[in-house]
């Protein structure tokens, strides 16, 4: 156990080259999922998850893992552990991984700042937070030197959850960063207000998981596994709402079980302070709480992006911890009009 701990992430593994075939795949079904496919001129290729098509669920599934490096699995289930039982939702994601650090934030985590000025942007600005296996290529952000881990495969694809196209400012400045070749980046857009957009937000649960234990100063060298499950909201065509709704989805239906390295107390702690419960602003949608902040993330209290129940098992012990709690009737209220 202690010899598994030792590194936060395999240096020898690559998001990117874990991702590709990923790629490869979604662009041949792209017909059947229902996105777009575009070559631009200069050699990029653009996926479109829901801006000019329709797209899928199942096209948001695939950008999940696609998100996730290759080194996660995301499924659809109408089984929704306890919440179905409870007459909650009939549609859940699942998502695991046994390189949850990795996979989540050296990968999936929306952590890159792209913008554009209203000059740069054609008349209108640009701002977008990249996520996906791009992100270690470039490795802008200082969690990568936290990480240890810089990916340096030939190919790169990066998630912009975006309506539209990115200026070519932007798209410039990925290449320069990942060091790319403009046919060698993949550049996939999904509004949270489509089908993809939304699910391949919700797959993220597992990472706001990570992201949050990250903050609260647990050694991600102890992550070792995860696995986690949330409700899937109907897309709105209000991209605000689409947004509290996938944020909703995580932090009053999200599900997660960590396990970890390092002794008790620390598994204990980290089970008590996880969940989304602990957050002042907990218990409101969060399109209101946005609202009320005036649309500030920042102002928002960090306690709250964080999943609804948490369960953390000690490899070392054998012994598991749970605290917090899925609010099925909030999402009901929020999500539900009755026939």
């Amino acid at each position: 156990m202690k010899e598994a701990a030792k590194g936060l992430v395999p240096a020898s593994s690559s998001v990117n080259e874990g991702a590709a075939p990923l790629v490869e795949r979604l662009i041949a079904a792209a017909t059947e999922l229902r996105i777009g496919v575009e070559r631009l001129e200069n050699g990029v290729t653009v996926l479109d998850g829901g801006i000019a098509v329709c797209g899928s669920v199942a096209a948001g599934i695939a950008i999940g893992e696609i998100c996730m490096g290759g080194l996660g699995r995301v499924r659809l289930t109408t089984s929704g552990g306890a919440g179905a039982a409870e007459g909650g939702w009939p549609t859940w994601l699942e998502v695991a991984s046994a390189q949850p650090v990795l996979a989540c934030l050296a990968s999936q985590y929306a952590g890159w700042s792209l913008s554009a000025s209203k000059e740069e942007g054609g008349g209108k600005k640009f701002f977008s937070l990249g996520s996906g296996p791009a992100r270690a290529l470039a490795a802008r952000e200082a969690l990568f030197d936290e990480l240890r881990y810089r990916d340096h495969a030939a190919s790169g694809v990066l998630v912009l959850e975006v309506d539209r196209m990115p200026p070519p400012v932007v798209v410039d400045k990925v290449l320069r960063d990942c060091e790319l070749a403009p046919e060698q980046l993949t550049l996939i857009l999904t509004p949270t207000s489509s089908l993809a957009g939304s699910t391949q937000v919700v797959a993220r649960v597992l990472e706001v998981a990570l992201h949050k234990a990250h903050e609260l100063g647990f050694p991600l060298a102890d992550v070792i596994d995860g696995d986690a499950r949330a409700p899937l909201p109907a897309p709105s065509p209000d991209a605000g709402v689409a947004m509290g709704r996938t944020n909703d989805a995580i932090l009053y239906g999200g599900q997660v079980h960590l396990t970890v390295a390092g002794g008790d107390e620390a598994a204990r702690d980290l089970a008590r302070r996880l969940p989304s419960s602990n957050s002042r602003d907990y218990g409101r949608s969060f399109a209101d709480v946005f609202r009320d902040y005036d649309y500030d993330f920042y102002r928002i209290d960090p306690a709250l992006f964080a999943p609804a129940e948490v369960w953390v098992s000690s490899l070392e012990s054998g012994r598991t911890w749970h605290a917090g709690g899925i609010d099925m009737a909030l999402l009901r209220r929020l999500w539900l009009d009755e026939a």
